[in-house]
Order: C-alpha cells, then sequence, then structure tokens
C-alpha cells in the first residue's frame, strides 16, 4: 500500500481525539483518492466520540452543527474545515433518499457497513493503518465499483447511489461488477425519488469524466431516466447519410470527441436530440432531419431548466444547440460576423462542437474538420490583428455621431450597426475620420 500523505491538521485531529480515548479514523473518499494518488477535495473523520464529546475534544476550535442530527460537526482546525462525524448505523429509507433514522454505534465495521461502495468504506489512521472489512482496496486495484452488502438494498435506500455508481465509473475509468450493474439497471426507476438539483449534480460529473462515453453507452437506460427524450435517440436514424450509428451512439461519440468541460459535453449529448421529431423521408429514399436544431435548441432548454441548471449554462447549450449544424464559411468577413453574433467564447465552443459532430460520424470526415480547422485560423488572425467585428471596437461611437448633428435615439444604435455592417463587409476601413465620410455619403446621417 503506498505511504498516504495526510494534512498535518488530519493528523493534528485524529491525535486529539485519540488522547481522549476515542477511536477515529479517515474515511471515505479521501482514503480512497490518497490510494489512487490522487490529492483529496475534502477530508472526513470518522470517531467513536459522541457529538457533544466531538465538540468538547475540538472547543478551542470554530465549529459548525452542519449535520449534529446525524452526529456530524463540522471544525476548522488551523484554517482546513473537517466534518467529524460519529460512527452510526441508519434505519429504513422511507422516501429512497434519506435514512428514517440515525443511531450511533462504537463499531467501526458497522459504520463502515453502511456506506455505498466498498471503495468508499475504508479508513485509515497513521498508526493503525488501512481498516478495510469489504475489499474496497482489492475493487480499486481491480478498477472496479461494487456495492457494499446486497446492492439493491443499497439503491433502495438511496436511489441517488444509482447515479453515483455511474458517476465514479466515469469519473474513476472504472468498470460496475456484475451484481452491482444488474441491481442498477433493475431499480433505475427509483431516480424519480430524487430532487433534480442532486441528479443534474452526479450526472453533470458523470458527463465530464474520461469513462463518460463508455457509461453512457453501456447503461443508456439509466441515462433515459435522467433525460427520457435520449431514449427515443437509441435505435433511431440509421436511415440516414451516415447510417453507421444511431443517433443516441453519434450523440454518445461526440461526448466522446469534445473537450470534457460542462456546457461542451451538454451541448453534445443534446444537439441531435429532436431529430426523432424532425425525420422526413426524402425522394433520394434518405431519411432527413429539418429543423432539428431549432427544435433541438427549445428541447434542450426544457430539459436542462427541468434538470435546474443556472440560466447562463442553459443559454449556452442552447446556444450551441441551435447553431451546431448552420454553415459559417471561412471568409474573415464571415467569421466577424458570427463574432458579432456570438462572442468570442461561444463561438470557439461552438466550433468545438462542430468539430466533435463531425469527427462522431463514421465517414466524409477529414475534409469537413479542416473546414473547420480553416476557420478556426481565420478566427485567430481576426482576434491577433485586432480587427473590429463589434460596436466595442469600432472607431465611431453615439458621441461622433451626436456631433456629426443627429439626435439620440434608435436611429442612432441603427446607424452605429450600418457603419459596423461596413467595417465588417469591408466597405470601409475602421477609422474615425472614414466612417464619418463614408456615413454622410450614404446619407445615414
Amino acid at each position: 500500500m503506498p505511504e498516504l500523505r495526510i494534512p498535518e491538521q488530519v493528523n493534528k485531529a485524529l491525535l486529539m481525539l485519540s488522547k481522549e480515548g476515542h477511536g477515529a479514523y479517515m474515511v471515505g473518499g479521501c482514503v480512497r483518492d490518497s490510494l489512487l494518488g490522487k490529492t483529496p477535495g475534502d477530508w472526513d473523520i470518522t470517531t467513536s466520540a459522541l457529538p457533544e464529546e466531538t465538540k468538547r475534544v475540538f472547543s478551542g476550535c470554530r465549529q459548525a452543527d452542519t449535520g449534529i442530527r446525524h452526529g456530524t460537526v463540522l471544525v476548522v482546525l488551523d484554517g482546513m474545515p473537517l466534518e467529524v462525524t460519529t460512527y452510526r448505523v441508519e434505519g429504513g429509507y422511507s422516501d429512497r433518499r434519506h435514512p428514517d433514522t440515525v443511531h450511533f454505534t462504537k463499531r467501526l465495521q458497522e459504520d463502515l457497513g453502511r456506506r455505498d461502495f466498498t471503495i468508499n468504506a475504508m479508513a485509515y489512521h497513521p498508526q493503525g493503518g488501512l481498516v478495510d472489512f469489504f475489499g474496497g482496496q482489492m475493487d480499486l486495484k481491480a478498477g472496479l465499483v461494487r456495492c457494499v452488502g446486497d446492492p439493491s438494498v443499497r439503491f433502495q435506500e438511496d436511489a441517488l447511489r444509482i447515479l453515483r455508481a455511474l458517476r465514479f465509473a466515469s469519473v474513476l475509468d472504472f468498470s460496475l461488477d456484475r451484481q452491482t450493474a444488474e441491481a442498477l439497471l433493475e431499480n433505475r426507476r427509483l431516480l424519480q425519488n430524487v430532487a433534480a438539483q442532486r441528479i443534474s449534480s452526479e450526472f453533470l460529473k458523470l458527463l465530464c469524466g474520461p469513462g463518460a462515453g463508455r457509461v453512457l453507452r453501456e447503461y443508456a437506460p439509466v441515462i433515459g431516466e435522467v433525460i427520457p427524450e435520449l431514449s427515443a435517440l437509441v435505435e433511431f436514424g440509421r436511415n440516414s447519410r451516415d447510417p453507421s450509428y444511431d443517433v443516441y451512439e453519434h450523440s454518445v461519440r461526440a461526448v466522446d470527441w469534445i473537450e470534457p468541460a460542462p456546457v461542451l459535453r451538454l451541448a453534445a449529448l443534446l444537439h441531435d436530440v429532436a431529430k426523432p421529431h424532425c425525420y422526413r423521408l426524402g425522394a433520394d429514399g434518405m431519411g432527413h432531419f429539418y429543423g432539428h436544431s431549432s427544435l433541438g435548441a427549445q428541447m434542450a432548454r426544457e430539459i436542462l431548466i427541468r434538470l435546474r441548471f443556472d440560466r447562463k449554462t442553459v443559454n449556452r447549450v442552447v446556444a450551441l444547440v441551435l447553431h451546431h449544424d448552420k454553415a459559417i464559411g471561412g471568409s474573415a468577413k464571415s467569421v466577424k460576423r458570427w463574432l458579432n453574433k456570438l462572442g468570442e467564447e461561444t463561438l470557439r465552443q461552438l466550433l468545438q462542437c462542430k468539430k466533435a459532430d463531425i469527427l462522431a460520424q463514421a465517414t466524409d470526415r477529414f475534409e469537413r474538420v479542416e473546414a473547420v480547422e480553416q476557420i478556426q485560423k481565420q478566427l485567430e488572425g481576426i482576434l491577433r490583428e485586432q480587427q473590429c467585428f463589434s460596436l466595442k471596437g469600432l472607431a465611431v461611437k453615439g458621441g461622433d455621431l451626436l456631433e456629426a448633428g443627429m439626435r439620440p435615439g434608435r436611429q442612432l444604435g441603427q446607424t452605429l450597426c450600418a457603419l459596423l455592417e461596413a467595417v465588417v463587409s469591408e466597405e470601409c476601413p475602421n477609422d474615425r475620420a472614414a466612417l464619418l465620410a463614408y456615413g454622410r455619403k450614404q446619407g445615414l446621417f
């Protein structure tokens, strides 16, 4: 077993609890990540001390009773927040999400036995070493996500564990053990009992993991519980110009090809969500999906709002879905118009989406990818040369037009837009005197 690098504050907390006669261990994700050679984001401690005893041990530290009902005291020790939780066992889960009752115990094994997966059910103490009652270290080495105990019981206790299992499989690039996978599929409809915010948080982590494509592919029925609209893509769309993959497989491949950023992965997954609703058999005998981008943008908005994503994410994904199959053109004029329409960041993301969409197809890829790369080069040149593509960069401002005799009002904005179009279309240089002369000549003021 590798030597674990434990922060001084964690060692100190364990020592403080031990000195008072309490059992204390690092537990859960911080042990898992440490064994994988990763730096944990959070450090959790489990202890035999009751909450009141924990509070006395850390009486000199800032504390918060954030989870006191369930035995958790948040302690800030030398600037580091630590969650210190009493060993516990849990009663039934009548809402399929939260335990009805919590009972404290003095036995570490009982506490670890209530946890979701073996890789999260390990504890560690610098002096006592690793405590692993359920084979978590073995599963880490094998790259397996396996439930502690009966997987159906674990999922029926807390349905969010279904998505957590897939999230760990994606983020760690692990597989699910056979019994866990079978129980997960059998119990997938329990996800309907979980709040949308909890679903979206786990799903987004899954979507951005290195194993996302494989997990989306292998567990499509579970993904369909999260986003039912995606179920219609499975086995659909083979009677089209790219019959090698159904629309779901194509979308999953697009996810694999794009950068693991939330907006990009969501856009890649949803970009063709409306195709089943827009299918038409053409005179050429091929399937066509006229208008699928516009309808897809509407559907993407409904899906993301339903899953309680923030407004910025919703709007950006919707824009990418709306424009993903629109021609941009490789000329400087065209790229500058798109820069004005979307802004630099969104246009860069749109080009990534277009490239992933092309690469996710089976044929006719490389020439079209090269066309997107030429647009990217054009974009870089425009930005490098600081060419004007928005009113912000226009050499003439509203004050200049007022000085030229225009009155305030809507016409002022319209005139600035007309002057910008003249610059973008290269009819006039972006120069104050030239623009004013051009405006007078065109009768704009």
